[in-house]
């Protein structure tokens, strides 16, 4: 039955909202902005609603995983793991190709249902390093470093290690955007 489990949530997480979102509005996310079926693009390329809807959309994703996993009476660890699968789908659909979205909506459905006391750590360290850091995807590494550290303060790291693994693929995905964001924040002053 577990299995079963992980295979919908990785099938659900390859249903990109952006992809939906796009087609309503006329619009293929795939080959414009970016390219990036996610929630930033569709802010970039459509504007605040549609940023609104695809964000809302693949958070509920996550929010989904976790419902149905606590609703089967499954273990933590193994509701943890389908939300591994639910980003990994996200970012790698086997419908487009593994070409897909960063994964961070889809993440934060499961950990905000799953693990509210991280994910609220998570979420107030991002916006305090922000003022400083001025990049949402520096700001964003900040809160991930907090969801480890307080993952092991709490001693839970044994029961939510599979959201490690989606956090390192997550920062793996972003490695472009962080290389550009940490260059523009803290600039060379070689010649």
């Amino acid at each position: 039955m577990v299995i079963l489990y992980w295979i919908c949530s990785y099938l659900l997480g390859t249903v990109l909202t952006a992809l939906l979102v796009g087609k309503w509005t006329g619009v293929d996310l795939t080959t414009s902005g970016s390219g990036n079926p996610g929630a930033r693009n569709a802010f970039s390329v459509i504007g605040k609603r549609a940023f609104l809807l695809v964000f809302l959309g693949d958070f509920l994703k996550g929010s989904l995983v976790v419902w149905a996993g606590l609703w089967l009476d499954f273990s933590l660890l193994s509701i943890a793991t389908a939300g591994l699968l639910a980003v990994v789908g996200h970012m790698f659909p086997v419908w487009q190709k593994g070409r897909g979205g960063k994964g961070i909506s889809t993440f934060a459905g499961v950990a905000f249902w799953l693990t509210p006391d991280l994910f609220l750590a998570m979420l107030v360290m991002s916006f305090a390093f922000y003022p400083w850091l001025k990049s949402t995807t520096l700001s964003m590494l900040a809160g991930f470093s907090v969801f480890f550290a307080v993952s092991f303060a709490l001693q839970v790291q044994s029961v939510v290690w599979p959201l490690f693994l989606a956090i390192i693929i997550i920062v793996i995905r972003h490695k472009s955007d962080i290389r550009v964001s940490f260059e523009n924040r803290f600039p060379s002053n070689k010649p």
